[in-house]
Formats: C-alpha cells, structure tokens, sequence
C-alpha cells in the first residue's frame, strides 16, 4: 500500500473510530487559527551533516515556543504532533510530504500546517526554509525562508515566526511581547539550542534519561533557556 493509500485509510479510520487528538478537544467559542509544525528535514552538506540531525525535531519544536508566544493563534504541541506520527508510523523514514502534512493537519484538527527543511554548510551558512499548507484546500499558502549563521540559529526561528504570522495574515502580536521576545532570542547561544534538540530526539525514541540529562546540560550552557525548561518539566511529570 503506497503513502497515499494509507494516509487515507488512516483518516477514515480515525473518523469511524472518534479517534481525536486533545487539539481538537477545544472550546468550541475559540475561533482563533489553529497552526500545528512538523518536524523540519534536515539539508544540512559536508562530513558533519548527520551532527545536526536533532535539529529536525528542535527547529520544529523551537519555532512553536515562539510561535506559541502569540495568544491570538492556537497551536497545536509538539508532543501531540508527534504521538500522531508515532501512531500511526508516517514520516518514520524519508522527508515530509505535502499529502502527509495535510493528513496529519486533519488528524489534529488543524488548519495550517507548517514544515520545511535547513541547511548548514561548512561555514556555519544556515538557512531555514518554511512552508505552510492550508489542510482545507490542500494547497501551500506561503513559503518563507530566513539566512543567517549557525551561530544565530535562535534569532533565524524568531525571524522565520515573525513572517510566518505575518504571511499568514494572524493577529500581530503585541509589540511588547515581540520585542522581548527578539531580545531574548539574541542571547542564546548555538550549543543550548542543539543540546535541547538532542533531547528532543531522545525523547521521541524513548530515551528519557538521556533526554533529562540533554536538557540539564542545555540549561548548564544557558539557565535561562525557556524551552529546555518546558521540556524538563514535561519530561519530568
């Protein structure tokens, strides 16, 4: 049975079982734009590229802290993405798919859904490339990409959330908040962000100690690392 075939009868089945995830179990007065974010593929050229393979799942998960920051859109955790891949074993090899970002936005009761993928060179060059679909008309509504360095891989998820809600036409968010929130991405260096990334995978694979002793070590490079701490305290349940 090919992607497309089981990605359908996955759907149907979900629909006759009133299998749902706790993203659509939401009050039904809140009218704001549901967005869910995918694992991002990884692009990344040379002998190390495998090294920044955590980041597949911590850019993706980075950039729903920030877009989280916007109280006007809803979107949906990571943790409930990635149970619903678990679930139903989509993604588990290979780069995501328009078809399968669709798929898994009606599992989740989401309307847009956003992956893409990164590069790095050997330079440290990095640029993140977003694409957002609408799961109503199956199309992409807006692609976005943001250059930078490695270095200032923080303040690259900041800027590519700043333009994904801007291109996706969501509420502003309040100014105040946006300028704390682009202050406090310049000051965390690139080391605390791969090591919550690392987690990131560890968790996904199971390994929840080494997943806590990633985060601890992420926190030890930069205390005041919001994500790693939400994730530690997730973890930590």
């Amino acid at each position: 049975m090919n992607i497309a075939m089981r990605l359908s009868v996955v759907a149907a089945c979900a629909a006759a079982m009133g299998i749902v995830s706790s993203a659509v179990a939401q009050d039904a007065t809140d009218v704001r734009p549901t967005v869910a974010v995918m694992n991002f593929d990884n692009g990344a050229i040379g002998p190390s590229a495998r090294d920044y393979d955590g980041l597949t799942r911590g850019i993706g998960g980075l950039l729903i802290v920030e877009m989280s920051k916007n109280p006007k859109i809803r979107v949906v955790e990571r943790d409930q993405v990635q149970h619903v891949l678990d679930e139903h074993k989509l993604v588990a090899t290979g780069q995501v798919t328009k078809e399968t970002a669709v798929q898994v936005g009606k599992l989740l009761g989401a309307r847009h859904m956003i992956f893409g993928g990164f590069v790095i060179d050997t330079k440290g060059n990095t640029r993140l490339v977003a694409r957002s679909v609408n799961v109503e008309t199956s199309q992409i509504e807006y692609v976005e990409s943001v250059d930078g360095s490695q270095a200032n891989l923080m303040t690259m998820i900041n800027q590519l959330a700043g333009k994904l809600n801007s291109g996706l036409k969501f509420p502003d968010l309040p100014k105040p908040m946006r300028d704390a929130s682009i202050e406090s991405a310049k000051k965390v260096p690139f080391q605390a962000a791969m090591l919550y990334s690392r987690a990131l995978a560890a968790a996904d694979g199971g390994d929840r100690m080494g997943a806590l002793d990633l985060l601890q070590k992420s926190l030890a490079s930069f205390p005041d690392y919001e994500p790693a701490k939400l994730e530690l305290r997730r973890l930590e349940k």
